[in-house]
């Protein structure tokens, strides 16, 4: 019972915050379609894309929770929503990458991504991302659909308690996934950035402003890497190895549904357009001016 309602507390919660932050994202970014968008700009709009799509169909995962990790939904129903989900997941990592890719070349070689900095370009780039993450997900269609002679009652679970020869199809494909999606762009990630954080210094006439964005943009991606990412696909790797799902496999993708809360961030640091839009200002004036109202109250207990 514990375990339900702290399953389903996580989802609600990533689903309340998510959701209005997602979609003032994508309300913001449309604005400025219309006003020569930068790669930057169509990188991010893809990636905000993602994560509304993911939390459309988190309500699958709080039905899943709510009746104890059970499923009594059709099969199909099952495939089509944890493809959606395990793909946009990988897609946010990948777009995270290229975001990565963005502001290291244009800090490090300003003047061949002035050349390069096409919206086309990005647009083409969100593209094959989606293409390469949808591609590799779509393991979750051959494994749940796979004929299992041995079957006798229909299945109570979803994705969950795979056959021996569903095993010999589906752990490899996940260590790949490993590798290719999550391992391949935590590198480049860390690689960007730890650039353009050391560009940045190299460069007094950049102000500080500058700078710390950069630093909170690193701090954000890693977070969501290391935080979000990490304990799902450590399971990858120690399922190749073991030869079978490993049990806590449930418990490691939660923390996966957190990096649609954490990507507003990642907007914030990154983008201008995001940052200046009016509901973010009211906010960040709001939280100004309530930090300056407790100060004042607390001066004035110290005085009394």
């Amino acid at each position: 019972v514990v375990q339900k309602h702290f399953f389903c507390s996580v989802y609600i919660l990533t689903f309340l915050i998510g959701l209005p932050a997602n979609l003032l994202a994508i309300c913001t970014f449309f604005k400025k379609l219309g006003d020569k968008p930068s790669p930057n700009d169509i990188l991010l709009i893809s990636l905000t894309a993602s994560d509304l799509v993911f939390l459309l169909f988190l309500p699958f995962k709080m039905y899943e929770a709510a009746i104890g990790m059970k499923w009594y939904l059709s099969q199909t129903l099952c495939s089509i929503a944890s493809y959606v989900f395990f793909t946009t997941i990988y897609t946010s990592s990948l777009l995270l990458m290229a975001i990565a890719i963005d502001r290291y070349i244009g800090l490090g070689f300003p003047f061949k991504y002035r050349l390069l900095s096409k919206p086309i370009y990005a647009t083409a780039g969100s593209v094959i991302i989606w293409l390469v993450s949808a591609a590799h997900c779509s393991i979750v269609f051959i494994t749940v659909h796979m004929p299992d002679p041995n079957a006798t009652v229909p299945k109570t679970v979803c994705y969950e308690n795979f056959t021996e020869e569903q095993k010999k199809i589906l752990l490899p494909v996940r260590l790949e996934i490993f590798v290719v999606l999550f391992m391949l762009p935590l590198l480049v990630c860390i690689f960007c950035y730890i650039s353009c954080i050391c560009i940045l210094y190299s460069r007094p006439h950049i102000n500080k402003q500058k700078r710390q964005r950069a630093i909170g943009t690193a701090l954000c991606t890693l977070t969501i890497f290391l935080l979000c990412f990490l304990p799902h696909n450590l399971s990858h790797l120690v399922g190749f190895s073991s030869n079978d799902s490993p049990w806590w496999r449930y418990y490691a993708l939660l923390p996966s549904t957190l990096n649609t809360c954490l990507d507003p961030f990642v907007l914030y640091f990154s983008s201008s357009t995001f940052r200046e839009s009016k509901t973010v200002s009211l906010l960040k004036r709001w939280c100004f001016r309530h930090k300056k109202t407790k100060k004042s109250e607390n001066e004035l207990v110290i005085v009394a």
